[in-house]
């Protein structure tokens, strides 16, 4: 099931036409491309804890979504000025991501008030 279209513009069957098939919970227009995500469970950000994060391709950003149960309560989306290949929450309880470049770096997202 999707909300978008083939490469070659060709139609994929949405989820109300195909009785077989859930719709989604939530979907971006025009797509965000995520790639990586993961739920925080660190300690760094304490307001993010159980929150989604999304590693976002075409919109270059890190997207944190707010949950209740299955159902997103908030989206925040993050500019990051690259294409983010993936992200995953360290050890420290911060934030890294993966740049999707030629030469790929490792961004850290880190409190302001954070000494490290």
């Amino acid at each position: 099931m999707s909300w978008g279209d083939h490469y070659d513009a060709r139609k994929i069957p949405r989820p109300l036409t195909r009785p077989d098939l859930a719709d989604a919970i939530y979907h971006w227009t025009p797509a965000i491309s995520f790639s990586g995500i993961v739920f925080y469970t660190g300690d760094a950000f304490p307001a993010w804890r159980a929150n989604l994060l999304l590693a976002g391709l075409s919109s270059e950003a890190l997207t944190r979504l707010t949950l209740d149960g299955t159902r997103v309560t908030g989206e925040e989306r993050i500019p990051m000025g690259a294409r983010i290949r993936d992200v995953v929450s360290g050890p420290d309880g911060f934030i890294y991501l993966l740049t999707d470049e030629d030469r790929g770096r490792i961004l850290r997202l880190k409190p302001v008030n954070s000494r490290d």
